[in-house]
């Protein structure tokens, strides 16, 4: 896949994303999670005044519903790569495609099926608060439920792709921490569209530094 620059990011998770990478070459961007956060995109900057969260929070600068990250629970990697790469996209609707053959060639490796959505997005009544109740083109499904969530901030040096795998489903806590109602229909629905990996997160990522590398 060329040259990549392997990173390990240290910090809070609240100051890894107020910060922009640098554009000037690929990166695979490893994050350490140190506390439960939930991160809400660009678009839901009124959740924190509507919704008394019980835990940290922040704002991703990309769009889609919130993700929440717990050590342990969910591995989160992000890739850089700059606007003149082979890999760059013009059409954003597919640009993320790429990505998600990554993570499926990672997961083959380590003995997991998964599947690149490939088709346009799937919305519903929790797409836009909950990040893996939707489904966006080159995102990840195992037996069609979300395993592994994509969002994309792009600019005129580059683009920069964040990703999370789950490893852990925990539908009613982030029920409970976005006071969604129904909550007892929220639960059933959240587990009807996304689903945790039966896997080690140590081994997958071994796997996936492998293939970029």
């Amino acid at each position: 896949m060329g040259s990549w620059t392997i990173k390990r990011s240290e910090g809070s998770v609240a100051d890894r994303h107020l910060t922009l990478p640098t554009f000037d070459t690929r990166q695979l961007i490893i994050h350490e999670i140190d506390k439960p956060t939930m991160v809400f995109g660009t678009g839901q900057r009124k959740m924190s005044l509507e919704v008394d969260i019980e835990c940290d929070y922040v704002y991703r600068k990309s769009g889609g519903g919130a993700v929440f990250l717990e050590p342990g629970q969910v591995l989160w990697v992000d890739f850089v790569i700059p606007r003149n790469d082979p890999l760059w996209c013009d059409d954003i609707r597919h640009s993320s495609v790429w990505l998600g053959e990554v993570w499926v060639r990672a997961m083959k490796d380590i003995g997991l099926q998964g599947q690149v959505h490939n088709e346009e997005i799937r919305k519903n009544a929790l797409s836009e608060l909950v990040c893996f109740a939707g489904l966006a083109t080159g995102e990840v499904t195992v037996s069609g439920k979300k395993t592994i969530g994509i969002s994309q901030r792009r600019t005129r040096e580059g683009a920069w792709f964040q990703c999370a795998a789950l490893f852990s489903w925990p539908a009613k806590r982030i029920t409970h921490l976005l006071q969604i109602e129904p909550a007892k229909k929220t639960v059933t629905d959240l587990l009807e569209l996304a689903a945790p990996l039966e896997a080690d997160p140590d081994e997958l990522l071994d796997s996936l530094i492998k293939i970029v590398n």
